[in-house]
């Protein structure tokens, strides 16, 4: 049975995202790194000092993967894109597909190193996106006709990917190649969230195989066991929850962006901290992202 547990977190950002996106967590640096992904900005937060820098960018980012010390890898509306860390400059390394009504959306990397990414509709044109996996230069597509592809995590082990159409609201399962992350089998459902309110946004899978989802439209982070079982909603404060990110130098706090698109004013009267990036204030066993091999 699903527990449910009250707000005792923080804001971690007052800066109000139309769409905050894509939070991940860079343990040699401690910074987090999230997205507004319509405003065309990263944001960039120094737990341990508070310093904050939010960096403008010439596209619509979503996806940030650290590469090593000195770079990274943005996944955007335009293709995929090395930054270097120290002067924000911006090499274009691939493209994932020649599709201008899309943009870039979910994205996470695999532990042996691989990158999924997702695309959907500007719009979220029905059927219009996908889920990509990134080897190296190489670029596979592994499942089309997505309206709203997210929810991109991976159990501990490597053998297992996670990923929703929001647009369906099921979450999927399916088995993979530990060593290469890519499916050794099709896509299975793992719980059916069609009846319920609000959409199974962004997730992050924990040191036991807990999948961390947040729900956009829930005010929340839920929890699910593996083998689908919902065990516990964590309230946020802020009704469109979009992505959340291990974080802290033991991976065990739990970082929730979330949005204020597509809210009118009197929506945004009633949810003042829309758009805030928030900590969720409780203790986790999470993990560290990988690094993207080159």
């Amino acid at each position: 049975m699903s527990e449910t547990h009250a707000f005792t977190g923080r804001v971690l950002c007052e800066a109000a995202c139309q769409l905050g996106e894509g939070a991940t967590y860079d343990p040699a640096s401690g910074k987090a790194f999230w997205f507004d992904i319509k405003g065309q900005k990263l944001h960039e937060l120094h737990l341990a000092t508070r310093t904050k820098a939010v960096h403008d960018l010439p596209f619509l980012g979503s996806v940030l993967a650290v590469v090593d010390a000195a770079r990274q890898l943005i996944v955007s509306d335009q293709g995929l894109f090395l930054r270097t860390v120290a002067d924000g400059r911006l090499t274009p390394f691939l493209t994932l597909e020649d599709k201008a009504v899309n943009r870039s959306n979910d994205g996470r990397v695999h532990p042996c190193g691989a990158l999924w990414a997702s695309t959907m509709g500007r719009s979220a044109e029905k059927h219009s996106g996908a889920i990509y996996h990134v080897a190296g230069t190489v670029v596979t597509k592994l499942f089309s006709n997505i309206t709203i592809a997210n929810s991109i995590c991976f159990s501990p082990d490597g053998g297992t990917g996670y990923f929703v159409d929001s647009a369906v609201n099921r979450l999927m399962r399916v088995a993979l190649d530990a060593k290469t992350g890519l499916p050794t089998g099709e896509p299975e459902g793992l719980s059916d969230q069609s009846g319920t309110p609000g959409d199974v946004d962004g997730s992050v899978c924990d040191a036991e195989g807990l999948i961390w989802n947040a729900r956009w439209g829930g005010n929340g982070i839920d929890v699910y066991t593996p083998d689908g079982t919902k065990v516990a909603h964590h309230h946020v404060p802020a009704l469109q929850t979009t992505c959340p990110a291990f974080i802290g130098e033991k991976a065990d706090r739990l970082l929730v962006t979330s949005a204020w698109a597509d809210m009118d004013g009197a929506a945004r009267r009633a949810d003042p901290l829309a758009g805030q990036t928030f900590e969720l204030g409780i203790a986790v066993k999470g993990r560290f992202e990988p690094t993207f091999t080159l």
